[in-house]
């Protein structure tokens, strides 16, 4: 009845139908079963969460996984704590009935009820369709609080039989959760790897390869509740662990098989949970109290509203994106209670707890309220926010090289900034996997496959997968590469179109060259840091090209100071060697001139009008009269023209010729000046010449 699963949750359904099916058993004078923990802890929980770990969208996971850890241990030691000293507060002020209840007991409740269910939140977000970051939020705060749950529980009823606590069993307490939390992980991972491994060596027997995936996930669950390790977590280390290895060495039908059975035997426990909910409410034994029901329903949801508030107005000072008031109101109003509240609660031993019954009574009617009241209303509520929904897109290459160059940019930044966040040290586990736990637990050619043309392959499979179950494909060619499946049309193919396969060589030689020069971005770049610079080898030799370069322009400047001549010296010998074959008055200096003429001559150069003499700076033909100080000090100076060095750079060394005070004083001297314009008569050549 599609009318009817629209308003009302799948989960509220099922416990309307185990409340009619208990109603039944109990009307025709039968017991009826109640849910036993052992039964749930053991054989209907360990489905649900391994189908959650293995299919976990590790991606937005990995990302808030900071925000997860937030909400799952501050948030569920708030609700704990302010929840079972909220109660305590209710049982002495409540009267003769409540007076007995100690701080202890009150604790252990608070501990059993502030933890948000799985399952129940896994039944009602799944159905509402919301955006992927509220559903990681809440599901992974879901998954992770077990922990906090287990060490609570257990810390709370260990303490119930002490005579006295001392803050040494407070502090060990506190410990155990890190022991807990982190052991669990630790037992998960070690079983993931030895299922990889495993799967490695199935290959010449197919059938059996979905059952080490169940085997050895349920092992570890099993070995974390030995050891009163976080089953849950176990669980999902080893899914999450797994799963990419296996699925590279599995063939396409044990994936399949994987894949639909942890969603049917997922459904079927979560079915039989919420019938026996119902069953049980009806067959197990209540005792109400109204003060104490109504304080923990209101209490509970006070406790997550102020903490989710609190918490997220710390979380978003260090996030990017900022939960938004819809998404805190969202989150708060998505913590709904289920059957692993009401299964810790019927664990409770009647020696230290005798008022178990009402533990019961109070966590059936929270568990009753959040799945049929908030399960019911957040549908509507979503929609009349207008929260964002999940939108159903399928991940194409583009979308894959661009998350990869963004990766591989963002790493780089962190890299230069020298900060170290999590882009870093996902790029250091990315290298470390594909260097060494690839090649050990992916068998064959798969190993050295790069990320990007793995998901190719995976993208082409399901994609001609799809063409053959819609009927859109006939008889595909054998011959016919997998590549090109997606453009076959089959009505219009002509037989010529078949594609020669190509050989094993040439197909190694192409896969080669794509991976050595496309797929490997980074692998020569090294990481580096503004505090650790590598050196560059080119860097001394193009340091000592720039300080030739600033050499060169100051010798060229000290020269052009140097044979600046002077404004007041008209009759100086410089002056008078310079103006030998031109005319006197071109050359002579304006007494009001501001821009003076730069002389620089040559020595070398054969248009300068008579040799110099480089050491005593005087002319061959006056050789025997010595300069005078004056003139030393006042007149040209000349610098000898070094030969350059072999290993001298000409382009940026400007020799003393090439300068443009050189070539027009050179053009100033070669050019005698303006003659005499010849009067009427006089031949244009004179005699002689």
């Amino acid at each position: 009845i599609p009318s009817v699963s629209s308003i009302v949750p799948e989960s509220c359904l099922l416990i309307v139908v185990g409340l009619l099916v208990g109603g039944l058993i109990k009307g025709v004078g039968e017991k009826p079963p109640i849910l036993k923990s052992d039964i749930f802890f053991l054989f209907l929980l360990p489905p649900i969460i391994l189908d959650a770990g293995y299919f976990l969208p590790l991606r937005p996971f990995t990302e808030n996984l900071g925000t997860i850890l937030i909400f799952a241990v501050v948030g569920t030691l708030w609700n704990a704590f302010f929840l079972g000293g909220l109660m305590y507060a209710v049982c002495q002020l409540g009267g003769p009935g409540l007076n007995h209840i100690g701080l202890l007991a009150n604790l252990l409740f608070g501990s059993i009820i502030s933890a948000v269910d799985p399952v129940a939140v896994l039944a009602v977000f799944e159905e509402i369709h919301i955006n992927e970051l509220l559903h990681i939020l809440v599901f992974g705060e879901s998954l992770l609080n077990d922990a906090v749950t287990v060490v609570l529980y257990h810390l709370f009823e260990e303490f119930a039989s002490f005579e006295q606590v001392t803050i040494l069993d407070i502090i060990l307490g506190f410990l155990s959760f890190f022991v807990v939390s982190l052991g669990g992980v630790l037992v998960g991972v070690i079983y993931g790897v030895i299922a990889a491994f495993t799967s490695r060596f199935t290959s010449h027997i197919r059938v059996i390869e979905p059952l080490f995936v169940f085997l050895y996930s349920y092992m570890a669950y099993l070995s974390a509740e030995l050891f009163h390790l976080s089953g849950i977590m176990a669980l999902i280390a080893a899914g999450v662990v797994m799963r990419p290895y296996v699925e590279a060495n599995i063939s396409h039908k044990s994936h399949t098989t994987i894949k639909y059975f942890l969603k049917m035997w997922s459904s079927v426990s979560e079915t039989l949970i919420f019938i026996f909910l119902g069953v049980s409410t009806v067959a197990g034994h209540h005792y109400w109290n109204w003060t104490f029901v109504i304080s923990t329903l209101f209490f509970c949801l006070i406790a997550r509203v102020l903490g989710v508030l609190v918490l997220t107005w710390f979380i978003n000072k260090f996030r990017i994106v900022k939960l938004t008031p819809k998404d805190q109101f969202i989150i708060a109003y998505g913590g709904l209670r289920g059957a692993i509240a009401f299964s810790l609660g019927y664990l409770l031993d009647y020696q230290h707890f005798g008022m178990r019954d009402m533990f019961l009574t109070a966590i059936i009617t929270v568990i009753f309220f959040t799945v049929f009241v908030q399960g019911m209303t957040i549908r509507p509520l979503v929609d009349l926010l207008a929260v964002k929904k999940k939108q159903e897109t399928k991940r194409s290459i583009n979308e894959e090289i661009h998350t990869q160059f963004l990766d591989h940019l963002l790493t780089g930044i962190e890299d230069i900034c020298g900060h170290y966040g999590h882009h870093h040290w996902k790029d250091k586990l990315n290298r470390f996997n594909k260097k060494y736990v690839k090649k050990c637990l992916i068998a064959g050619e798969r190993s050295k496959e790069p990320q990007l043309i793995a998901f190719y392959h995976k993208m082409e499979m399901k994609q001609a997968i799809e063409l053959v179950e819609s009927g859109g494909i006939g008889k595909i060619p054998s011959a016919v590469s997998t590549v090109s499946i997606q453009n076959i049309n089959p009505q219009t193919l002509p037989l010529e179109r078949v594609l020669p396969a190509l050989s094993k060589d040439k197909e190694e030689e192409i896969r080669k060259i794509l991976r050595t020069n496309l797929q490997k971005t980074r692998q020569r770049l090294r990481s580096y840091n503004r505090h650790t610079l590598v050196a560059d080898p080119y860097e001394e030799a193009w340091n000592q090209m720039l300080l030739r370069r600033q050499k060169a322009r100051q010798l060229e400047q000290k020269m052009n100071n140097y044979l600046t001549v002077p404004a007041h010296r008209v009759d100086s010998p410089t002056m008078s060697r310079a103006r030998i074959g031109s005319d006197p008055l071109a050359y002579e200096p304006k007494e009001d001139s501001e821009n003076l003429p730069i002389i620089t001559i040559d020595p070398a150069s054969p248009q300068s009008p008579e040799s110099v003499e480089l050491m005593s700076e005087e002319p061959k033909g006056c050789s025997g009269l010595p300069p005078s100080p004056e003139e030393d000090e006042e007149g040209l100076v000349m610098r000898v023209k070094e030969p350059s060095s072999p290993g001298t750079d000409d382009v940026f060394t400007p020799g003393n010729s090439d300068s443009p005070s050189n070539q027009r004083m050179l053009r100033c001297l070669s050019d005698p000046g303006p003659r005499p314009e010849p009067e009427e008569g006089e031949p244009f050549i004179p005699k002689g010449q």
